[in-house]
């Protein structure tokens, strides 16, 4: 569904509109701005936006539709690309919490959201409802005069909702590491090892998230754009701050996963050590008493001890004391 928000000079507050009649042209009058959000739309209204409304570039549209092409892909990686009459960049924000927590791991998954950032107009587009673009609705509910900075200051808005909401994820990564790492050493189970190896693919593919994020608001910050206002470097700054702060927190998960797995490995290595260890020490203290069993138990006719009354009991204390020998050696 297309929904438009249009903000006048002069106005007290914006307005909301579904499913508006967007200009053909292209035209926003001046002095206004608009904020049109695509959420789940239809290949239709996409045209209608994409091709009709504001025409972008082929590479680009083919970016924006990508989750609704490759259902099963994985989200576009976040990137920012200047065009002549517009500025096109994609996010990764995470996914609503109560349809996307991962059972095995507690943590939430990352969707794609795309923008076209024009000097009157920011387009937004994404195929599932987003908190950070709510948030920001309810936001410019409140404080309408916030939309006539320009739509980078709207946009800026989002990046900062959407940059937010990585710090609860990475507190769950790093809680629920912190409670792998008090069960490692109480007891060995296969579930563990799982919950690792899925908790270490979350935190790389997080990690390279922010990372790329990183880079997208690093562009943003050094004034490469002429889309971005030098007033509005500082608000985009700020968010950038956030992510790299972000980043190091996840850098640091990414350290405590490698250190887990390399101790579940080595308890796992001592513990078949001691196992080893103790058969080890079974088999060779039964050795020596299979060597005096089968000593006597050769099939020859002269044998000193063969026919001697405390040959037996003489055996068998020869079997202990070379077990108990063995046992003195090993001890």
């Amino acid at each position: 569904m297309i929904s438009l928000y249009r903000w006048q000079p002069g106005q007290k507050h914006g307005t909301w509109q579904d499913r508006p009649e967007l200009p053909a042209d292209g035209l926003v009058p001046d002095g206004e701005v608009w904020w049109i959000d695509l959420a789940d739309p239809t290949p239709e209204e996409e045209v209608a936006v994409f091709k009709t409304f504001l025409p972008i570039h082929p590479l680009s549209l083919e970016d924006i539709e990508r989750p609704r092409k490759e259902a099963d892909a994985a989200p576009h990686f976040p990137k920012v690309e200047e065009f002549p009459d517009y500025l096109f960049v994609i996010a990764n924000p995470l996914r609503p919490p109560v349809a996307a927590t991962a059972p095995e791991t507690g943590t939430r998954a990352t969707v794609q959201l795309s923008a076209v950032l024009t000097h009157r107009a920011l387009v937004t587009h994404h195929y599932e409802s987003l908190v950070p673009v709510t948030s920001v609705k309810q936001f410019l509910g409140r404080h309408a005069e916030q939309a006539g900075r320009g739509p980078d200051y709207v946009y800026h808005l989002v990046l900062d909702a959407m940059v937010d909401e990585y710090a609860p994820e990475i507190d769950r990564l790093v809680e629920r590491l912190d409670e792998i790492e008090t069960q490692i050493f109480l007891a060995h189970s296969e579930k563990l090892l799982t919950d690792l190896l899925h908790l270490k693919r979350r935190v790389v593919t997080l990690r390279k998230t922010l990372i790329l994020e990183r880079e997208v608001l690093a562009r943003l910050v050094r004034g490469e754009f002429d889309l971005v206002d030098d007033r509005e470097i500082a608000y985009y700054r700020n968010v950038y701050d956030h992510l790299v702060r972000y980043t190091e927190l996840i850098e640091g998960a990414r350290e405590m996963v490698s250190d887990l797995m390399q101790t579940h490995l080595a308890i796992v290595s001592n513990r078949l050590n001691g196992v080893m260890k103790v058969l080890a020490t079974i088999s060779t203290i039964i050795l020596p008493m299979t060597l005096v069993a089968g000593i006597y138990g050769m099939n020859f006719d002269v044998i000193p001890e063969l026919h001697w009354q405390y040959g037996y009991p003489f055996a068998l204390g020869l079997m202990v004391l070379s077990a108990v020998g063995c046992l003195s050696i090993f001890y």
